[in-house]
């Protein structure tokens, strides 16, 4: 698969996927036995990792909308640094909704064979998301 089409299949996961929450996305994306580098503790293993994993992040912020901002394409890899803004509206690991809105940052990396990922990494600005929650103090 050349750079291009790499890059068009995140950008239609991220749109479709993400911000319209089409868990069918989850399955056209991620193989079934995607190894995945990012899912917390008590996370099934693969897909059905990721999409329980998604759904309790949409869970938490209904509307939220991912931008990329970087989006770059080598081999058989590509990496997206993303942002995204939301309102907590329910639960996340354990943190009652605030109703606040909050904007978070992170870089993803996947590897494709046969145009689906077969594994992931993924960080995520969590201590500033923590923050904006008022869990954590601000620095």
């Amino acid at each position: 698969m050349s750079s291009e089409p790499l890059k068009m299949n995140v950008r239609r996961f991220i749109e479709q996927g993400f911000n319209r929450q089409d868990m069918a996305e989850f399955d056209r994306y991620f193989s079934p036995q995607v190894v995945d580098h990012a899912l917390p503790p008590g996370m099934p293993a693969g897909r059905e990792g990721r999409k329980r994993f998604a759904q309790a992040f949409f869970a938490a912020f209904p509307d939220i909308h991912v931008h990329i901002e970087d989006l770059l394409a080598e081999g058989d890899r590509t990496v997206a640094r993303w942002s995204a803004h939301g309102t907590h509206q329910g639960e996340l690991m354990g943190i009652p909704a605030t109703g606040k809105t909050v904007n978070l940052t992170g870089i993803a990396i996947d590897r494709f064979e046969n145009g689906q990922s077969v594994e992931h990494w993924e960080i995520i600005d969590q201590v500033g998301l923590m923050q904006q929650l008022g869990v954590m103090p601000a620095s």
